[in-house]
């Protein structure tokens, strides 16, 4: 706190090397508190929310004799757009059937995909389980069914069961796969 005493001889200098009278400072700041402080020189009057639209009046110094020498000084800062004719309103033209060429390949379409393979009866009664169990617990719980011994070993066993089925069932990676530096291989 030795920093901040007052009483100190050797006061730091302002820009002009006179020593600052902290104490004065301080009243000056006390003696202002809560007035508005002078504009800075050259500085345009406040415009409330209400007067931005209105135009700037002239300097004393200018009188209008009628004549305007430029163009017209636009109402307010901000751009307005009619209803419907704004920036996100734009459409691009369409092409014509000129812009085409027959020998231009066109855009990517691609192939159609292979059909999905055929399930085995066991793949269906994993997934009929995995699915099946939880969906039975959740209808006995909105339904408020008894919880029963059956009604609970079937949800949770059906969806362990299909699960460990559908895992066990899945076929092993590649051995290339092991080496994750190889890149790209095109």
């Amino acid at each position: 706190m030795a920093e901040h005493d007052s009483d100190r001889e050797d006061r730091e200098p302002d820009e002009k090397g006179v020593p600052v009278d902290e104490e004065a400072v301080w009243a000056a700041i006390v003696e202002g508190y809560g007035e508005e402080p002078p504009d800075p020189p050259g500085a345009r009057p406040f415009k409330s929310v209400e007067d931005l639209a209105l135009l700037d009046p002239e300097p004393e110094g200018k009188k209008d004799d009628g004549v305007k020498n430029g163009p017209a000084k636009p109402l307010g800062s901000s751009v307005s757009f009619a209803p419907g004719v704004g920036p996100r309103d734009y459409t691009p033209a369409q092409p014509s059937e000129d812009d085409f060429d027959e020998s231009d390949e066109g855009h990517f379409v691609p192939p159609e995909p292979p059909p999905l393979p055929a399930a085995d009866t066991t793949a269906k009664f994993a997934w009929l389980g995995v699915v099946g169990g939880p969906i039975l617990l959740l209808g006995a719980v909105l339904l408020g069914w008894e919880m029963t011994w059956w009604l609970a070993t079937l949800g949770v066993g059906g969806f362990l069961g299909g699960f460990a089925t559908l895992v066990m069932r899945m076929k092993p990676s590649d051995e290339d796969d092991d080496d994750p530096g190889r890149g790209a291989v095109v």
